[in-house]
């Protein structure tokens, strides 16, 4: 994976005692520590323990992580390897025991370390993006997604607009999204797409 230097900014802001960056952290990271916990069919209460243990080591350690850049990844290990704690005492396994992974449920077709980081990376982009949308898009959008979903009806009734807008409006809306993703991958990694150029000669793919 890139080093996204969005990831390093906020490590160093958190190690200087920011805490907006913190809560920067946690929103941009507790997707992937529940992910993780869900895999493993823990119950709700072991999740929510595992999810404040993470977060406590994070703060205990964060200034011992090597490359701010690995924080997706120490994340990823921490939270598999509290789970696995977590499965092993509900199932009175004993550390001094070597633990048969074969007997911890875990989902079959459950997604890689490097899978999850990338979910949870493309996720907060997704949600910064969403998050830049003009609030039109962002009500019509969401109530789209609703779960379970509105009918063109009702959300013609709640926003006060014609059932036949809805679709137009929500393809525009898709694309102000898609193009804030575009801006904001091209702001975070402008070298990546400058090498991309070079490498063709100079001239700009079409």
């Amino acid at each position: 994976m890139r080093d996204d230097p969005v990831v390093i900014m906020l490590v160093t802001r958190a190690r200087q005692g920011d805490q907006r960056a913190w809560n920067e952290i946690v929103d941009r990271y507790a997707p992937l520590v529940w992910a993780i916990c869900n895999r493993y069919q823990l119950s709700r209460q072991d999740i929510d323990d595992i999810g404040q243990t993470v977060w406590l080591l994070l703060v205990e350690q964060l200034g011992s992580i090597r490359q701010s850049a690995a924080l997706p990844g120490w994340l990823a290990t921490t939270t598999h390897r509290e789970c696995i704690r977590a499965a092993r005492e509900a199932r009175k396994y004993t550390y001094s025991e070597s633990l048969d992974e074969t007997l911890i449920p875990v989902q079959k077709t459950a997604p890689t370390v490097e899978e999850e980081i990338i979910a949870a990376e493309l996720g907060a982009a997704l949600r910064t993006a969403f998050a830049c949308l003009p609030a039109p898009c962002r009500r019509l959008l969401s109530m789209l997604l609703s779960d379970p979903p509105l009918s063109y009806r009702e959300i013609s009734d709640i926003l006060q607009i014609a059932p036949g807008s809805i679709g137009p409006q929500r393809k525009r809306c898709l694309k102000r999204l898609r193009q804030s993703l575009s801006a904001a991958d091209d702001a975070t990694y402008p070298r990546a797409h400058s090498n991309s150029t070079s490498d063709s000669g100079g001239v700009p793919n079409a």
